[in-house]
């Protein structure tokens, strides 16, 4: 879409460079296009030698409150139940590797997350290597809540950050916490006042390029590494267990009852 609108800024300015979600009218929602735009960017950044580290922040109230449901462009079609799941199957792996492309950026990316942090937003947030959070931030994967699965890997990464059980409990409940619960269990390494949140994360982050870049990206390499077994086969693993779900009853009912503000009445089906 080359004529889509900038909805994910670069501010360059080194050693820095900031990625900024830049839609406050929607809270930052997600969609495809943003997906491909924040990969375009880190593509930029991957082989510029004058960046040292990565901000990624947002502005308005919210960092990202998840998937935009009103983009008609985001919707995925097929000519029958099988090709539209697997329409959407190959749509999540483009995902991952757009998503990839961030996640494995050489330099550290620092994530400046406040307010709402909701589905696509969480998932988005744990491409960072260090997230800080304001004292307003709100966090959850919400997506049974409305009859689907997660698609883009936040939950196998939730597991790997805070263990299986933590990420089971939020992924299963959807359940909303804040900043502090966040970080008590591992998902944010810091929470600070919502005023001084961007001075802090660009404190951190000069710190972090103050230390030889090489060896910097040498060790963010490394723990990856060990972090990450597995996670390629995972990912793909989840895009075809997620891509069903998404030609499935209750998705439809679940979000008709969130366009409509009622508890939806799953049926398994």
């Amino acid at each position: 879409m080359t004529d889509a609108p900038r909805w994910i800024e670069l501010e360059i300015d080194p050693p820095l460079a900031t990625i900024v979600l830049n839609r406050p009218e929607k809270l930052n929602a997600w969609s495809w296009e943003s997906a491909r735009q924040i990969s375009a960017h880190a593509d930029a950044l991957r082989f510029d030698d004058r960046v040292r580290a990565v901000i990624v922040r947002a502005e308005g109230r919210a960092f990202c409150a998840g998937v935009d449901l009103g983009m008609p462009e985001d919707r995925i079609t097929g000519r029958s139940p099988a090709e539209k799941t697997r329409n959407y199957f190959e749509r999540f792996r483009w995902v991952h590797e757009r998503f990839h492309v961030l996640a494995a950026l050489p330099q550290p990316v620092i994530m400046a997350i406040h307010g709402y942090c909701l589905g696509a937003g969480l998932e988005v947030a744990l491409m960072g290597d260090i997230r800080i959070a304001a004292d307003d931030a709100k966090f959850a994967l919400p997506e049974p809540k409305v009859g689907v699965g997660i698609d883009a890997g936040g939950d196998l990464r939730l597991a790997t950050e805070i263990g299986a059980g933590w990420a089971k409990l939020l992924a299963f409940t959807g359940r909303r916490i804040d900043a502090e619960t966040a970080l008590r269990i591992g998902i944010v390494q810091d929470v600070v006042p919502r005023d001084d949140l961007l001075a802090r994360v660009r404190e951190l982050a000069l710190e972090i390029t103050r230390n030889a870049p090489l060896a910097v990206q040498v060790i963010k390499r490394t723990i990856n590494f060990r972090a990450q077994q597995g996670m390629s086969e995972a990912l793909g693993f989840e895009a075809a267990s997620a891509s069903p779900l998404f030609v499935s009853d209750d998705m439809a009912q679940g979000y008709k009852a969130m366009a409509s503000k009622i508890d939806p009445d799953f049926e398994g089906k």
